[in-house]
């Protein structure tokens, strides 16, 4: 019976990614119910990341600690994603992805909770935190399970990418109006509702289907997390693949972090800094929507050389002090060129090993948050030592040098790999 439907699923698949763009990947059931539990805790993140920002302001009147919750959202994702990995493969996905999010919605209550110190509200961040790269490693790595690794996983990785930028515009408004008429420990029942809503759905709309691998908790858990760790940097395709995606985002994380020194060293308004903020995300966006929908798969894969190689270039505009309107457009193109993470997405699917996916993908979405919360820093400490637009400008031409090299690494790889297929080929082996 499982034969049968492993068959009925492929031919599912196949027959989804026969009709064009997004519209396949909706077609399939599973996907939909993932999609809606993203956008649902999507939604509670960002309603909490704000409504924790000011409880903590309101009660200290500290800027620092208020912006300390803030960074807490980046800082533990590598604990998490380094000593907790080995949970996507050790047990049922599932199951993870459901306790991860009634962990978040226990977390949530406990912050809505009068009586929690301000102590407390950080540590529950902490946690948070600590869960959500496996959370995202895990469902990235069940996507593969849902849509196959070839080019409906592309297009679904994409479509929950855009959702994650449309939500960095809607967002962070949408939670500052709803803070205008209830407290911040009021807005983090919504949270509560967000995350439980989500774990119903994905307990009861999506499969139940087996671990990738066998062992228990404990030492053992750890050990295996290490483990994976090692096996992902001791493969040198996906170490350069893995890095392929850390590199841009931690330059390209720059102007977005001195947005507001940078406007105020134009002495532009607010609404100037609003459209700074705003500009990268709708490039992502219009850059994955043209990806996914423009261009068939193969050339998604052959785009991702000469885009990646000019993802942060834009940012050498900030070198001569644009003025607001100049500086947009660099960020709408810096965020437009990370089209070529769709075709990447299914080199790394195809490089990753099935046993190990689980921890790959969990190390890959923390190490993406670390190195952008560590691009963050870096910057505010450039630009301690020279002006605003000299750092973001600095960042674009070192990032891109970072990026060069990279390339030259993975183009190697390749070709070695398609040497070494070709003499297999000739010797029959």
């Amino acid at each position: 019976m499982s034969s049968i439907a492993g068959q009925a699923e492929k031919a599912g698949r196949a027959e989804s990614a026969q009709s064009a763009g997004y519209r396949g990947v909706f077609r399939v059931p599973e996907f939909r119910t993932v999609f809606l539990a993203h956008l649902l805790s999507l939604l509670g993140v960002v309603v909490s990341e704000i409504a924790l920002t000011v409880l903590v302001y309101h009660l200290t009147g500290s800027p620092l600690l208020s912006a300390l919750t803030f960074a807490l959202g980046f800082l533990p994702y590598l604990i998490g994603g380094t000593l907790l990995a080995g949970v996507a493969d050790r047990f049922p996905a599932r199951r993870v992805l459901v306790v991860c999010d009634l962990v978040c919605a226990s977390c949530a209550a406990a912050m809505a909770f009068p009586g929690t110190p301000v102590a407390g509200l950080l540590v529950l961040r902490c946690v948070v935190a600590v869960v959500s790269p496996v959370f995202n490693g895990t469902r990235m790595a069940t996507l593969t399970d849902i849509l196959g690794g070839g080019d409906l996983f592309v297009l679904g990785r994409s479509l929950l990418r855009i959702v994650s930028q449309s939500a960095l515009l809607a967002g962070f408004g949408a939670g500052g109006l709803l803070l205008a008429f209830v407290s911040p420990r009021g807005a983090m029942c919504v949270t509560v509702f967000t995350f439980g809503a989500s774990a119903l759905l994905l307990r009861f709309g999506t499969r139940r289907r087996p671990a990738r691998a066998q062992g228990g908790g404990g030492v053992a858990l750890l050990k295996d997390s290490l483990a994976g760790a090692r096996l992902v940097f001791g493969d040198r395709r996906v170490r350069a693949l893995t890095l392929m995606f850390w590199v841009s985002p931690m330059f390209a994380v720059a102007p977005e972090a001195l947005a507001a020194p940078y406007a105020g060293e134009l002495g532009a308004s607010t609404g100037a800094l609003g459209l700074l903020m705003c500009a990268m995300p709708v490039g992502t966006i219009a850059g994955e929507l043209w990806a996914g929908s423009a261009l068939s798969a193969a050339a998604r894969s052959r785009i991702v050389f000469p885009l990646a190689a000019v993802s942060v270039l834009p940012l050498l505009l900030y070198a001569v002090r644009p003025g607001i309107a100049l500086a947009a457009v660099a960020l709408v193109l810096t965020g437009a060129t990370g089209a070529y993470t769709l075709g990447l997405d299914k080199w790394y699917v195809e490089a990753v090993p099935e046993e190990i996916r689980g921890r790959a993908m969990t190390l890959l979405t923390a190490g993406m948050m670390t190195v952008q919360g560590v691009g963050m820093a870096l910057a505010g400490v450039v630009a301690e030592l020279v002006p605003v637009h000299q750092a973001v400008a600095g960042a674009g031409a070192l990032g891109t040098v970072a990026i060069l090299v990279l390339l030259r690494e993975v183009r190697i790889v390749q070709r070695t790999e398609a040497r070494d297929e070709a003499d297999r080929h000739m010797t029959g082996g």
